[in-house]
């Protein structure tokens, strides 16, 4: 969930910084001016190159944003005989998966947790954390990172940033539509566009954003069963089995570390109602059951 959740605020974060430096510096006003009057076919092209911006410098930065929030170690010069296993371990998964050998980096959490990100396939950060390590089997680590190396070589980050794209595009487009709405219709204002349209535009932009992040915690959903598959493909259906069960048992522990720094799904809980559009993570009994039905 770490890496969801960073690159959405992320892409949220650039697109309403965006949206608010071309009004502050009157971008709109200025190409009316210059007898530039965009159609909405002109209009959803000019979202779309913001948009997909937005998203694209997410993913990036994804990498450097990950070791950055969780105070990942990267291990170059393994120490001690687990981070030689680590490493190990990562490489051949790597080898079998058919990607180059990611960054692997330990972060400081009680929490078993874990999580992969990057720009492509081949340029990625593996990381795992210090209560992981400590507390699973080797059997079990080995599984989580197979998961993890899954999300790597399904290229569920590139294929995220491209969703995240689109769904800014759609969300920048309808929320200048809803300004205008309000400006011209609702403020009655006849002579260029008014406060009331930047500031609906913005308010829109926020609320629709929230909204439009359902459609990529669907996504995420639906990765973290093809990541899954993975992993058992490279280590074992019981093994993946296993590790999920482990984390299921440590849904009783006290959790120090805010939810977005959750990864592998440790907070993978039941909800109900509209907080379920919102996780990212299926619940750890559906994940479980999708790898018994897999046999």
């Amino acid at each position: 969930m770490m890496r969801i959740l960073l690159f959405l605020a992320t892409n949220l974060a650039v697109v309403l910084i965006a949206s608010i430096t071309l009004s502050l510096f009157g971008f709109n006003g200025f190409m009316a001016a210059n007898g530039v009057d965009l159609n909405l076919n002109q209009l959803l092209i000019f979202c779309a190159v913001f948009g997909f911006a937005g998203s694209l410098f997410s993913l990036f930065i994804s990498k450097w944003m990950a070791k950055m929030s969780t105070s990942t170690q990267i291990i170059t010069q393994p120490r001690t005989r687990h981070e030689q296993w680590l490493l190990q371990t990562v490489e051949q998964l790597s080898r079998e998966a058919g990607i180059k050998m990611p960054e692997v980096g330990i972060f400081p959490a009680y929490e078993a947790n874990a999580f992969a990100t990057g720009w492509n396939k081949n340029d990625a950060l593996v990381a795992v954390s210090q209560g992981l390590l400590e507390r699973f089997s080797p059997d079990e680590v080995k599984a989580v990172l197979a998961h993890e190396i899954g999300h790597v070589a399904n290229g569920d980050m590139v294929t995220l940033a491209l969703i995240q794209g689109v769904v800014n595009t759609f969300v920048m487009f309808f929320a200048r539509i809803i300004g205008n709405f309000v400006d011209k219709v609702i403020f009655k204002n006849e002579e260029g566009q008014g406060i009331a349209y930047y500031v609906a535009t913005i308010f829109a932009e926020l609320v629709l954003g929230i909204l439009a992040s359902s459609i990529v915690m669907w996504f995420s959903r639906k990765r973290e069963f093809r990541a899954d598959e993975a992993g058992a493909r490279l280590a074992g259906t019981n093994a993946m089995i296993g590790a999920l069960q482990r984390l299921r048992a440590e849904q009783g522990l006290p959790v120090h570390m805010p939810d977005t720094l959750n990864a592998f799904g440790i907070n993978g809980g039941i909800k109900q109602g509209f907080a379920r559009m919102f996780m990212s993570h299926p619940p750890l009994e559906a994940r479980i059951d999708a790898l018994r039905r897999r046999g």
